[in-house]
C-alpha cells in the first residue's frame, strides 16, 4: 500500500510539472507541448504501477493531445498503443478499436506504415473473441495499408484473418470473396501451397452457401495448385454433393487434413450439411469417375488488387474521430 501510494504522489507532481509547462507568461509565450506530453506520459506509468488504470488512461490521452499539438506523431501512437493495453485491464473492448485505430492514423502520419498495420493486428488480437465485426474492420485496414506499399506477402497474412473472421460469423458470402481476394496475394507472392489450401477452404465455404455450382467451379479454377491428396478428397466431396451421396461426403469432411485445417475451416466441415440420400439412391445417370479438372486459373491478379492501397476503412464508427 505504501509503494502504490508513494507512485501516486509521484504522478500527481508529474501532472503539476505539465501543467505548469502549458501555462505561458510574459518571458514565456509558447506553451512547452513535448514536456508536457512527457510529465503525462510519466504520471500515466505511475498510476499504471499503482494500478490506478482510469487515472493512467487519462493521462495517456493528455499526452497524446501535447504529442500532436507538437506534431510527434510517433509518440502520440505509443501512447494510444498504451491507451488500449489498459482499456484491456479496464475491460472497455471498444475502446480499444477506436485507440488503436488512432494509434494507426499517427504511425501512417509519421510515415511507418508496417507500424500502423502492427498497431491494427494487435489491437484486433486482443478483441476478435468479444468484438470479431470491429477485428474484421481493423484487420481489412491492415490490408489497405500494407498494400499501398505493394506488399502482398503481408497482405495475405492480414486477408486469411478476415477471411475467418468471416467464416467464423457466417458471413459466407463475404468470405468467399475474401478468400478469392486472399488467393490473388497469395498468386502475387508466388506462393503456390497456399493457394492450395484455400482452394480446399473456398470449396467448403461454397457447399455451406449450398452452391455445389460454385464449389465445382472453384475446384476447377484452382485446383492445379492443390496436392494429390487434396485433390482426391475435393473430387470425392463434389460428387458426393452431386450425387447426394451422404455416405461419401462424410468420408470426405472426415479426412484427416480437412479435420487439421485451420480451426474455423475444420468446424465448417463438421457443421456442414450432408446429403441424405444413400449411395444407392444416387441420380440416375450419374457416373462413379468424377470428371477431371483442368487448370483454368484465370484470376486476374492486377483487377482483384489494383487500387486496393488506396482504399479506405468501411463500416466503421461514424463518429469515430481517427486523429
Amino acid at each position: 500500500m505504501a509503494a502504490s501510494t508513494k507512485k501516486i504522489e509521484e504522478a500527481l507532481a508529474h501532472i503539476r510539472e505539465a501543467e505548469k509547462s502549458l501555462k505561458t507568461s510574459l518571458l514565456k509565450w509558447k506553451p512547452d507541448y513535448d514536456f508536457a506530453a512527457d510529465e503525462y506520459n510519466a504520471a500515466a506509468t505511475c498510476y499504471k504501477t499503482a494500478k490506478q488504470y482510469t487515472q493512467c488512461r487519462e493521462c495517456l490521452m493528455k499526452a497524446v493531445e501535447n504529442y500532436k499539438l507538437n506534431r510527434s506523431f510517433f509518440s502520440a501512437g505509443k501512447c494510444l498503443e498504451q491507451a488500449g493495453l489498459i482499456s484491456k485491464e479496464l475491460g472497455d473492448m471498444e475502446s480499444i478499436y477506436k485507440f488503436c485505430e488512432r494509434a494507426a492514423c499517427m504511425y501512417q502520419e509519421h510515415g511507418i506504415p508496417d507500424t500502423a498495420a502492427l498497431s491494427l493486428d494487435k489491437g484486433a488480437k486482443m478483441i476478435d473473441l468479444h468484438l470479431p465485426e470491429k477485428a474484421l474492420l481493423m484487420y481489412e485496414h491492415a490490408v489497405d495499408i500494407v498494400m499501398t506499399e505493394d506488399r502482398p506477402r503481408q497482405a495475405a497474412e492480414y486477408q486469411s484473418k478476415v477471411s475467418r473472421i468471416n467464416v467464423k460469423l457466417q458471413k459466407y458470402d463475404a468470405a468467399t470473396d475474401a478468400i478469392r481476394r486472399e488467393i490473388s496475394y497469395h498468386q502475387a507472392g508466388e506462393n503456390n501451397p497456399a493457394i492450395g489450401r484455400l482452394t480446399v477452404a473456398l470449396v467448403l465455404v461454397q457447399l455451406a452457401r449450398g452452391d455445389t455450382v460454385a464449389a465445382e467451379k472453384a475446384f476447377r479454377e484452382w485446383g492445379s495448385y492443390c496436392e494429390n491428396e487434396e485433390v482426391q478428397t475435393l473430387e470425392m466431396l463434389i460428387q458426393a454433393y452431386d450425387e447426394e451421396d451422404g455416405d461419401m461426403a462424410q468420408r470426405a469432411l472426415h479426412h484427416p487434413f480437412i479435420r487439421h485445417m485451420d480451426v474455423e475451416y475444420s468446424k465448417l466441415a463438421r457443421s456442414l450439411p450432408v446429403p441424405k440420400c444413400s449411395q444407392d439412391t444416387k441420380k440416375p445417370g450419374v457416373t462413379d469417375t468424377y470428371p477431371p479438372y483442368t487448370s483454368t486459373s484465370g484470376a486476374d491478379v492486377d483487377s482483384v488488387t489494383k487500387g486496393v492501397g488506396g482504399t479506405s476503412i468501411s463500416g466503421g464508427d461514424d463518429d469515430l474521430d481517427l486523429c
